[in-house]
């Protein structure tokens, strides 16, 4: 199948009992056996849902993995891949890393003695400076959130090959619809569903996809013994969400585009950073390695100050301040102050994640209406 179709009918089956095209929400705890463990595949909900298993299954298709499991949250997703590693392990992650996840590798996972290493990844060969034979996880985000940095992941695996690291890539930012990093030699594919996948602001979910079978048999187990599983009505709205993803992400980069090229105009605007501008220092790797650039905007004013930003962010009306992103409605973020504050100030500082940084989630609205509400917050 196409995408456009494995989004619809990718590793989907009619409900058997009834025939419903849709699959049903199998509100359900437990299943009857005809026999102790005789059972027709589902024995409890914690270990699979009819509901969840058909999720599960949409995300192996669209990221051409094989196997999918779908989480109570992105950071639940994160928490089970470092879940397969030991203490004494280390983990070279992505400088540029989203708030959350950064904070789970500091305060929660750095007492299990295991090692973090953040690298720029501009340059693939800073990676092979720091791994060791304690190396046993790559940790990527492309684009990163909220500077926009991308990671060449054929190059990362071509590192890691033959080394015993796996290589994991946070793809929520491009989506299976503009990238897909199994497809490049990456073992593991973690979304927060929350965002593009599920689309409509109205669930909290996350995502891994595996390349293997093995692997992903060790990544169920972990979401089966810890249980960190998303319910199944949440799971039919991630379902329904990832059937228009190909035509919300195709509008999103339409209006992405649309919106930097009027930012980089604007005489307030200091700098532009979106994947889609020849002025991204990455423009050629954004080419060869995503269909299309996305909706995810970040800039900074030439004024340098944080005033200025927040004094935007409250004249934004079409546009709304919230933190998240990946909906079909536009948002408006301060990374410093919101998603990212968690980051200690002088890492922020170091990163490039100014106090005048605002990152925006450019929606399916008409690109007419978003540009004129910009226009009149930074009147």
């Amino acid at each position: 199948m196409n995408f456009n179709t494995k989004v619809i009918h990718g590793g989907q089956h009619h409900e058997s009992a009834t025939g419903s095209v849709n699959v049903p929400v199998f509100l359900t705890s437990t299943f009857a056996q005809k026999s102790p463990g005789v059972h027709s595949g589902y024995e409890y909900s914690r270990a699979a849902n009819p509901t969840r298993q058909a999720l599960e299954d949409s995300l192996a298709s669209i990221e051409n993995g094989a196997r999918g499991l779908a989480f109570g949250s992105g950071l639940a997703a994160i928490d089970c891949v470092l879940k397969l590693l030991n203490p004494g392990d280390e983990v070279v992650a992505v400088d540029d890393l989203y708030g959350g996840t950064y904070r789970m590798f500091t305060r929660l996972f750095e007492k299990y003695q295991l090692k973090f290493i953040f690298v720029n990844f501009d340059d693939a060969s800073k990676i092979a400076d720091v791994i060791t034979d304690k190396t046993k996880l790559i940790w990527i985000e492309t684009p990163t959130n909220p500077l926009m940095k991308l990671v060449d992941i054929k190059a990362v695996v071509d590192i890691a090959k033959g080394k015993d690291i796996l290589v994991a890539v946070d793809n929520t930012f491009a989506t299976p619809y503009l990238q897909r990093p199994i497809d490049l030699g990456a073992d593991i594919v973690m979304h927060s569903a929350t965002k593009y996948l599920g689309g409509h602001s109205d669930v909290i979910a996350g995502a891994l996809i595996a390349k293997d079978v093995e692997l992903g048999e060790k990544l169920h187990f972990i979401q089966f013994a810890s249980g960190g599983i998303l319910g199944p009505h949440d799971s039919y709205l991630v379902l329904r969400g990832i059937k228009t993803l190909a035509l919300r992400v195709q509008r999103h980069s339409e209006n992405g585009m649309a919106v930097a090229k009027y930012l980089e105009s604007h005489p307030a605007v200091a700098q532009v950073i979106y994947p889609g501008l020849e002025s991204h220092p990455q423009y050629e790797l954004a080419k060869s390695q995503m269909k299309d650039f996305g909706g995810m905007v970040s800039f900074t004013f030439k004024s340098g100050k944080k005033e200025d930003a927040i004094k935007f962010l409250e004249k934004v009306k079409v546009f709304t301040l919230a933190e998240s992103l990946g909906g079909v409605e536009s948002l408006a973020n301060h990374p410093a102050l919101m998603t990212h504050a968690s980051i200690p100030a002088e890492k922020r500082a170091e990163l490039g994640i100014t106090d005048d940084l605002v990152r925006l989630s450019v929606g399916i609205e008409d690109a007419e209406d978003l540009i004129a509400d910009l226009e009149r917050a930074f009147s």
